[in-house]
């Protein structure tokens, strides 16, 4: 088993994020510890540089800037659609997330932020854009990925992705 973590390691924290203003956003707290792939942007890069090194029963505190996490908000990212334009039969709420064809074969996600009788207002900003991130973390296991698990850049099995 690896002492430290590096990149090609799948590791298993137990971590709690919060806000500037303390509100909790997600913690793995009760659950099971949530996995990640080592260097392969699995999870925000702040905390992931962070961890480089730490071993298991390390617990670390993390402020991870903007620009290190979610990104800095963008205003060009706020836009507005007719609801014309959307399925009739779509049923939206605030908060939503959609997802929009980014131009590249994949999916470009947005909420919902506001509706009203002939608009829908999206915010193409990931929702922590913008926001220093405070984590808690412990790290409870490291092991080295498997070759289908490097291969496909996420761990696999319970905590990880299931195919």
């Amino acid at each position: 088993m690896p002492d430290v973590i590096a990149d090609g390691m799948v590791v298993a924290i137990h971590f709690t994020l919060t806000l500037d203003d303390g509100e909790v956003v997600e913690s793995s707290a009760g659950e099971d510890p949530a996995l990640y792939l080592h260097g392969h942007g699995n999870i925000v890069p702040g905390l992931e540089q962070a961890l480089v090194g730490k071993g298991v029963g390390d617990r670390l505190s993390v402020s991870v800037p903007p620009e290190l996490g979610f990104g800095e908000h963008d205003a060009r990212g706020q836009i507005s659609m007719p609801r014309s334009e959307l399925p009739d039969d779509l049923e939206l709420e605030v908060g939503e997330e959609l997802a929009f064809d980014d131009g590249d074969g994949g999916a470009q996600p947005g909420w919902v932020t506001e509706i009203d009788d002939e608009t829908v207002h999206i915010d193409l900003n990931p929702p922590l854009a913008g926001e220093t991130l405070h984590f808690e973390v412990e790290v409870v296991s490291i092991r080295s990925a498997s070759a289908e698990e490097l291969e496909h850049g996420h761990p696999h099995g319970p905590g990880g992705h299931a195919h």
